[in-house]
């Protein structure tokens, strides 16, 4: 059984609660990390003679303050238990092949000052996987069966100021409970929360800016006000200020609302009030132009100050309009977006936000400028970065309803807590300028039932009562579900791999706005291309490997070609989330398992067909551990479809990307073709000098072909032009055998705080430092100086080395190296590696104070 408190969950949340100062007093509110020194045991630590463990009940030992857990192992969240391995064959590799399911234990001790005594004490958990029950000193205090949730727990009754007390988490991950890997532990961060009895409450400040003009803007600032102490009157005040790309204020308040009469506060109860502001010459937040506010709300009571909390939030009108698209700040914005399951490839799902923001930089180079949380909320992390680096986010809430895709999902939970996840994610996010709209539900079984559509009603209107501000939405992928209900019971219908359902969806309902809400699903491996090329979607799979000529997918997707004509034959679609922008764990279509694929076809056929591959696949050892859906892969390296997409979406960039590399000493006078992804409008091919065809893009083709090339060694040189002048050009060499490594780091100087990052490529090169594809040299990577590797990885999908592993085989001549500053150790860090034939090489990091 879960039990949580009703402050948490019934009132309007905080957007950001940092701690802060009033004049030369000691902090009103404090919100501490609480990520170091815990104790880490998987399973249930003790256990009946027969062997049953033992767990869930308030009398469990490990519970208990006095437990002895010195032999536990020690670490900091966040934390994945699952990504440690081992891989197993014997493992779903629907979820990776690694073992994420299980119970665990985290324990932490912890001393409060006496100064504490009178105050609120709360822990805020942003994410745990899953079924977190919390004890406190022995005493359970709540938990949460959802693992994407972000709540709180009082612990107030039960601690203890000036001395020692014991907070101890159990997690219990079901097998067979997730169709992608999910991750297991406490793989978000933990806040200790410390507050007056007379405080906000818990995302407890609600900004909207209900009026937008050049010259001014109204900000609306809802405060929720929790009393927990006796009865008393308050007041509240507030300031914004404008902040700067850092997320600091600037200058004086920009605008100011002194503080409000005295409002009754009774013992017990909350109490909202709302102040209204106007800011001149408002600082519009966009992609383009990410400007930020902070609201500042103080609270008074009786005249003393109790509590201040800032929130960040932008300004900024949006609507979705069923002829124009999106819009933002009334100008159309096409959405160039793609889809993000949570892990962080050899990572695993525990946070970092340095992987976050190196992912979410990879994405803007390729011309994103969205991101759809697939298929639950995301870490606070992603939002605040959105908002500070200018991507528009569609905030997903779930991927299962009442009708289950595996055993043990969401359906479980569904009936009781749906009302209460879906809440606590819009409570806590809503604040964000970058959310523009929350997404109900991802191909929820329910679409088929002949009353699923209340569900989605309902859904619909609980995010509605949190939010007025923001359309609601949801990702179908049955074609029946724009015509059986569906339609009506969200403000933007999203359709999954349906480009040729738009026009007759716009005709149905032509009041209605349509999104790509999940498109594509293209597949390939980085680096791999086989022979022939074909436009069969279903061909181009070899060795557990897909081509990368970005021409196969699945019987219900596409390659992009496909949802670009789409897109561009039905203007008033707004736009696309490409299934996936990065790869991710688990799900390795076409070589799955998984016999939920079974979902994504309704043609009885194709279901045929179907099932007798899975029955295939499941007599062997499928060796694979991730997707082959991202347009860069786990690593992090662009596959060539990121040129596809960067030539769509950056339109004004001179680029082109030729395609294959060019050796192939097998296939000397064979037919090899070749294909320039590129943002002009028509390109000359030469091999060795010699034209082999201009050719111009006609209407509705993205890609330039040459297919019938006969390979011959050397150089391929493609030169792009448009509007008739030359505009860029890409050259592809046949290179010599390897003969050296190459390194480069992402970032060289990295803050010595125990979580920035620095990411560093290993490339396989000829003796003139070009990149050799095809090779696979085993790399070893040695490290001196104040700082780990803690992961290494190549972005092959087929690879089982431990993520651990200070050695790893290069996947087509590439490889990675993550390195982990150590916190308060600041210095020169010197990873070194080498390959057996190929010498050593360094790159030099330098950790800094932060």
């Amino acid at each position: 059984m879960f039990r949580h408190l009703l402050p948490v969950l019934a009132f309007g949340f905080l957007s950001l609660a940092g701690a802060a100062t009033h004049a030369a007093e000691a902090p009103v509110r404090e919100r501490i990390a609480f990520n170091a020194d815990w104790r880490f045991h998987k399973q249930d630590p003790v256990k009946e003679r027969s062997g049953k463990e033992v767990a869930g009940k308030a009398t469990e030992p490990a519970a208990q303050p006095g437990f002895d857990d010195a032999a536990w192992r020690r670490l900091s969240v966040p934390h994945d238990w699952g990504i440690e391995g081992p891989f197993r064959q014997e493992y779903p590799n629907d979820t990776g092949k690694l073992p994420w399911w299980g119970t665990a234990w985290y324990r932490k001790h912890f001393t409060l000052p006496a100064t504490d005594a009178g105050r609120r004490v709360y822990l805020d958990i942003d994410g745990a996987m899953s079924n977190a029950q919390v004890w406190i000193n022995g005493q359970h205090v709540g938990g949460w069966p959802y693992g994407y949730a972000s709540w709180r727990v009082d612990l107030t009754p039960h601690v203890k100021p000036g001395g020692d007390n014991v907070v101890a988490v159990r997690l219990d991950n079901p097998p067979a409970s997730s169709r992608w890997y999910p991750g297991g532990g406490i793989y978000r961060n933990v806040w200790l929360v410390k507050t007056a009895p007379v405080h906000v409450a818990q995302y407890g400040t609600f900004v909207t800016t209900p009026v937008v003009t050049k010259e001014s803007a109204t900000v609306s600032v809802e405060v929720t006000v929790d009393n927990r102490g006796a009865d008393t009157d308050v007041q509240v005040a507030t300031e914004i200020y404008a902040l700067d790309g850092a997320g600091k204020r600037t200058g004086q308040p920009v605008a100011r609302k002194d503080a409000t009469s005295p409002w009754k506060a009774p013992a017990g109860h909350q109490v909202q009030l709302t102040q209204a502001l106007a800011v001149a010459n408002p600082r519009l937040w966009s992609p383009a132009s990410p400007q930020r506010y902070v609201a500042v709300t103080t609270v008074t009571d009786k005249g003393r100050v109790v509590d201040v909390v800032e929130t960040p939030f932008g300004i900024r009108t949006i609507a979705f309009d069923a002829k124009q698209g999106f819009l933002l700040n009334g100008s159309r914005l096409a959405i160039n977006g793609v889809c993000q399951h949570h892990d962080l490839g050899a990572l695993g799902a525990a946070i970092n936000v340095r992987a976050l923001e190196r992912q979410l930089e990879i994405l803007r180079e390729m011309g994103v400028n969205a991101i759809r949380t697939s298929h639950n909320p995301p870490a606070p992390e992603l939002l605040d970065l959105a908002d500070r680096m200018g991507f528009v986010v569609v905030a997903e809430a779930f991927d299962i309803w009442g009708l289950k895709k595996t055993p043990n999902d969401y359906h479980v939970h569904f009936a009781e807590w749906s009302e209460k996840d879906l809440r606590a994610m819009i409570r806590r996010d809503r604040n964000h300028p970058s959310v523009i709209s929350w997404s109900i539900g991802n191909e929820i079984v329910e679409q088929g039932a002949s009353e699923g559509w209340k569900v989605a009603a309902r859904l619909s209107e609980i995010a509605r009562g949190e939010d007025r501000t923001r359309p609601t939405t949801a990702a179908y992928n049955h074609v029946g579900s724009a015509y059986n209900g569906f339609q009506n019971a969200v403000d933007v219908f999203g359709y999954n791999y349906k480009p040729q359902e738009y026009a007759k969806f716009h005709e149905h309902f032509p009041h209605i706005p349509l999104l790509g809400s999940e498109t594509a699903s293209t597949v390939s491996s980085r680096g791999e291309y086989f022979f022939p090329v074909s436009d069969d979607k279903s061909q181009g799979l070899a060795n557990f490997h897909v081509s990368s000529y970005d021409l196969s997918a699945p019987p219900w997707a596409s390659p992009p070609d496909t949802e670009f004509r789409g897109q561009d034959d039905n203007p008033s679609v707004a736009g696309e989330f490409v299934w996936t922008g990065f790869d991710y764990l688990g799900e390795p279509t076409p070589y799955n398992s998984d016999s939920t694929n079974l979902l994504n076809f309704t043609d009885p056929a194709q279901r045929q067909r179907m099932e007798q591959q899975l029955d295939s696949l499941k007599k062997i050892a499928v060796p694979s551990r991730s997707s082959y859906f991202g347009i860069v892969d786990l690593a992090g390296f662009k596959k060539d479809r990121f040129y596809l997409y960067q030539a769509r979406w950056r339109p004004e960039l001179p680029m082109a990307h030729l395609l294959p590399h060019w050796n192939w000493a097998e296939r000397v006078g064979q037919v090899t073709p070749v294909h320039l992804y590129t943002s002009g409008d028509e390109a000359e091919l030469f091999l060795n000098g010699k034209s082999l065809g201009r050719k111009k893009r006609g209407p509705r083709e993205y890609r330039l072909r040459w297919d019938d090339v006969v390979y011959q060694p050397g150089t391929l040189q493609a030169v792009a032009y448009k509007d008739g002048k030359r505009w860029a050009e890409d050259t592809v060499h046949t290179t010599g055998k390897a003969a050296r490594l190459l390194l480069s780091a992402d970032r060289q100087t990295i803050r010595a705080d125990g979580d920035d990052l620095s990411f560093v490529t290993v490339t396989i090169a000829d003796k003139d430092g070009r990149p050799v594809p095809r090779t696979s040299n085993r790399v070893k990577f040695t490290l001196t100086g104040p700082g780990d590797i803690i992961a290494t990885d190549n972005g092959d999908p087929t690879s089982f080395e431990s993520f651990q592993s200070r050695e790893r085989n290069a996947f087509n001549g590439l490889a990675l190296a993550i390195v982990r500053t150590r916190a308060g150790q600041a210095g020169k860090l010197v990873l070194t590696a080498t390959a057996q034939g190929l010498g050593s090489a360094k790159v030099t990091l330098e950790s800094k104070a932060p």
